[in-house]
């Protein structure tokens, strides 16, 4: 048995979820709607407007656009384009209540990727844009 096939056979990843992905593909590496999936979320999270939104939401249950817009200091046109992507990509639910919508995280699972993004990039002392920021500050 080669070493990839080995691999294979003793499925082991980095949470159950992974496992889970592993056991069901029968092929080495991600299937192609997973990468997918992984580029939505990720690239989702490539925008300074959307990690504000994030950030807003992760420290309140739920908030409307006049409340996002006044906790990130965006205007209220900034962050709605921004929050039909994010709902769009499942990353945020919005519920209405008469006039108002409200949106809030999908899942706790949202919360936990954005914290582990901001321990890693407050814990990376080696982070040339955190050391340019702090210089510049």
């Amino acid at each position: 048995m080669s070493k990839l096939e080995n691999a294979a056979a003793a499925p082991k990843g980095c949470c159950p979820a992974m496992e889970k992905l592993m056991a069901e593909h029968d092929q080495p590496g991600l299937p192609d709607w997973a990468v997918e999936c992984l580029n939505r979320i990720f690239s989702s999270l490539a925008d300074p407007t959307r990690l504000r939104i994030i950030h807003a939401l992760a420290n309140n249950d739920r908030l409307n656009v006049t409340e996002l817009a006044n906790a990130t200091g965006l205007s209220v046109s900034a962050i709605s384009h921004q929050l039909r992507l994010l709902r769009d990509r499942f990353l945020l639910n919005a519920d209405r209540e008469g006039r108002a919508v409200y949106y809030s995280l999908a899942d706790e699972h949202v919360r936990t990727l954005f914290c582990i993004g901001i321990e890693h990039a407050y814990n990376d002392c080696t982070n040339s844009l955190r050391r340019e920021a702090e210089r510049d500050g």
